[in-house]
């Protein structure tokens, strides 16, 4: 159908806030929409969260619930290292990347510090899309 995305876990709360450009929040709501995808990682932290407003807290159980989670297997295990040796990346940032690089998905976060530097990643932050076409 559209795009596969891996969704990093500001870009979903960022969407959830409404703090993107429209045509960011249009590609978050499609990303969401068609089978969101996340990292282990994500689920942690989106679930390991306490938001202040419950319902802020309902609609991250129930984003995580509609998504597929990819598991820390092997091969992103390896990619993970690999990360790690060649560039300065927080360690569930390298587990993000390196979960999108195995699995071929386009990553769309707010990270552009840790994200734009991870070689064949493909990345899209959803706050830089004012003049880009989606």
């Amino acid at each position: 159908m559209g795009k596969n995305y891996l969704l990093d876990t500001n870009a979903i709360s960022k969407s959830l806030r409404g703090l993107f450009p429209v045509k960011g929040l249009v590609l978050m709501q499609q990303a969401l929409a068609e089978s969101p995808r996340i990292s282990v990682i994500t689920r942690i932290e989106l679930l390991g969260w306490q938001p202040a407003d419950p319902s802020f807290g309902a609609d991250l159980v129930q984003i995580v619930e509609a998504s597929t989670v990819y598991p820390l297997s092997e091969e992103v295990v390896r990619q993970t290292i690999q990360l790690r040796r060649k560039m300065r990346i927080k360690l569930p940032d390298a587990v993000i990347a390196a979960t999108a690089l195995v699995h071929r998905l386009t990553l769309l976060s707010d990270n552009d510090a840790d994200f734009l530097a991870v070689p064949k990643l493909k990345y899209i932050s959803p706050a830089k899309l004012v003049d880009q076409a989606v």
